[in-house]
Parts: structure tokens; sequence; C-alpha cells
């Protein structure tokens, strides 16, 4: 016997593209700690770019500073999610997987510390000198 004819399934619209987009950012904010953890930090960078009345120049690069943060959280937990579905047993290849998703956070988060500093830090301290 012949296997059943397969069609591809019809195409989904952006619609849903973005409902699945908002379900997954929901999931990380209400299920990821360290997700959530990044959340009041960029909320202190906004608060403290618009207290200092920082430039438009460096409002784009504090923005990209805390979306870059974020959407490596967001990989880092989807990452995760794939090695406990897939989890067979030891396999360092997980393990690296695992490592490097959590090193591009790390990566993410010192560069916008480097850009914290640069913008902020001259301004903070004319504030106490």
């Amino acid at each position: 016997m012949a296997p059943a004819e397969q069609h591809p399934a019809p195409p989904r619209s952006w619609l849903h593209k973005f409902g699945d987009a908002f379900r997954g950012l929901f999931h990380a904010v209400t299920n990821e700690w360290s997700f959530a953890a990044h959340l009041p930090v960029a909320a202190v960078a906004v608060g403290c770019a618009a207290w200092f009345r920082i430039s438009p120049v460096e409002w784009c690069l504090v923005t990209l500073a805390i979306g870059a943060v974020l959407a490596a959280e967001v990989f880092n937990t989807s990452i995760e999610s794939l090695a406990k579905a897939m989890e067979t047993g030891p396999d360092p290849r997980i393990g690296v997987a695992l490592d490097t998703a959590s090193a591009a956070v790390l990566v993410a988060v010192g560069t916008a510390i480097v850009v914290g500093l640069v913008i902020f830090g001259p301004r903070a301290l004319a504030l106490v000198g």
C-alpha cells in the first residue's frame, strides 16, 4: 500500500506568527527568572536615559543594548527548552550548546555595561564631582 499523500501545511498568517512570538515572549517573562531579572535593570537604564536627557543617538545605543540582552536571553531560553526536550542522557554536545547560549547572554550583558558606562558614567561623575 502506498503511503498517504502528504500536502504541505497552508501558509500561516502574519497574525498567527506574531501570536507565536508574543506567546514566546510571555513565556520568557513569566517563567524564566533570568529573563525577568533583566527587566528592572532595563527600566533603570531607561529612567537614567530620560533623567540625563541623553541624545537621540545615545537613546538608540541604549535601546539596542537592552534589546540585545533580552534577545540573547530569549535565544538562551529556547535552547534550554530544546535541550530539556531532547534529553536522552549525558551528551557533551548539549552541554556545549547550553554553555555557548549562556555565553551569548554574557557577551550581550558585557556590551550593555560598556554602553551604559560610556553614556551614563561621565554624567554620573559630573553629579558627584
